[in-house]
């Protein structure tokens, strides 16, 4: 169960890195104003691609969010890591899976759709790439935690 916990939780930070790779252009624009049209463009292109074009193949992210799931589960049941570890584990993959589910894809698939004013889609761009970053610290220290223990 090591291996598949390790192995999603790499395959969870591969595809944020990806995401990253376009939310990334929001940095260079911090400021309150709306993003330039070029990078909404971008931004909004790749996630109308990532979460609705590429169906079914945009599943197997929750998928693998489920197996990760699984595993952590398997590992609380069978007692092998102290509680303290299973807890901490538990809190560094759950939170990034909660906010994937319950903000961070509901907000991308609005970018992608492009349906509002460049002031909401800056807001979402913006979102999405906090979201991602705080998802890709967390995930990447369950990562640490799941393999150093």
């Amino acid at each position: 169960m090591s291996l598949i916990g390790a192995a999603c939780a790499g395959f969870l930070i591969a595809v944020l890195w990806m995401d990253l790779i376009f939310d990334s252009q929001v940095l260079a624009h911090r400021g309150p104003g709306d993003l330039p049209a070029p990078v909404l463009a971008s931004i909004a292109g790749y996630y109308r691609r990532a979460t609705t074009t590429s169906r079914p193949m945009s599943y197997l992210i929750a998928v693998v969010m489920v197996i990760l799931l699984g595993a952590l589960g398997f590992r609380v049941a069978t007692g092998s890591e102290p509680t303290w570890k299973t807890i901490v584990a538990a809190v560094l993959a759950g939170i990034p899976i909660l906010l994937a589910m319950l903000r961070t894809v509901p907000n991308a698939i609005r970018l992608g759709a492009r349906d509002s004013d460049p002031a909401e889609q800056s807001r979402l761009a913006r979102a999405v790439c906090r979201d991602h970053l705080l998802c890709f610290g967390g995930m990447s220290a369950f990562l640490v935690l799941w393999v150093v223990g």
